[in-house]
């Protein structure tokens, strides 16, 4: 079986003249068919001077900074010029202007599934512009399209990589969308930059600008976020009220405060923990008893 290479083709300059010495150019030869008509009246001179002059006009075009210009002849690239200004070439070559501005393509919030399935949306903004402007043109049909087709199927392919939120099971040691932001978006513009550089086209920045659960299942997921967070602030409470617990019993026992044996003990851990627990404030009861009657 036969494999055919394709290859590409990359951008080489051209030189073209400077188009303000050919346009004083132009009005010399304008006014020397004048004289040729007028005062030489001789008219195979102004007629020669006449082809010269619409030989030259034709030629002329304009760039603005920033701005390339891609020669061709014939079908056949000839280079691309990129000086601003006024500039001229040959008549018959022609001129494609492509813009190397840098651009701004806004991705449209996409409904994508997390690396555990989890259907999320998520939004991004990609700056780029055109590095190579014979590739843009040559080896691909449409290079905007084709960024923007590239740019969805990109970021598609790298929220499928990272899990939206942290699990129970390995928090705070994986990316996720969510908490690693800076990381996702420079594996999106890593991910972009090769599936368009056959485009001549470079990925400036890449960020994201939306990224939530999808509509059915972000009731869900807010509940158990809810629920992540009041176990974790109980898991505060309790470990700080241990502590506390701790303290107070060391410091009875330092300044012989009080002697406390083991039922006693337990009964006034319980009685701390409670107090120092409790979402509510608690309220004294006097024990006028002891704790065994």
């Amino acid at each position: 079986m036969v494999e055919y290479r394709r290859e590409g083709t990359f951008e080489k300059p051209y030189l073209t003249l400077n188009g303000i010495a050919m346009l004083l150019l132009m009005i010399g030869l304008a006014l020397a068919l004048v004289a040729a008509l007028l005062a030489l009246r001789n008219p195979v001179l102004a007629a020669v001077i006449a082809i010269a002059i619409a030989f030259i006009a034709p030629g002329f075009f304009m760039l603005q900074p920033n701005q390339a210009a891609v020669l061709l002849l014939f079908g056949e690239y000839l280079g691309t010029e990129r000086t601003p200004g006024l500039r001229w070439t040959l008549p018959w070559n022609i001129r494609k202007r492509v813009s190397v501005r840098t651009r701004n393509h806004n991705i449209e919030t996409l409904k994508v599934n997390d690396k555990r399935g989890n259907p999320v949306e998520i939004g991004a903004v990609v700056v780029w512009r055109v590095e190579d402007t014979a590739q843009a043109l040559f080896d691909v049909e449409d290079f905007e399209q084709f960024v923007k087709v590239q740019s969805e199927s990109a970021l598609r392919h790298v929220a499928t990589r990272y899990d939206y939120d942290e699990g129970e099971e390995h928090a705070g040691n994986v990316v996720t969308l969510r908490a690693g932001a800076d990381v996702v978006a420079e594996a999106l513009r890593d991910e972009l930059q090769l599936r368009v550089q056959l485009a001549g086209v470079k990925i400036e920045e890449a960020k994201l600008t939306h990224l939530a659960y999808a509509p059915e299942i972000a009731g869900a997921m807010l509940r158990r976020q809810q629920a992540e967070a009041v176990i974790s602030a109980r898991t505060k409470i309790v470990a700080g009220a241990v502590s506390m617990v701790e303290l107070a019993l060391k410091s009875l026992s330092e300044k012989n405060v009080v002697e406390l044996d083991d039922e006693r003990r337990a009964a006034m851990v319980s009685n701390l923990m409670v107090v120092l627990c409790s979402e509510r404030d608690t309220q004294p009861i006097v024990n006028t008893g002891t704790l065994y009657n």
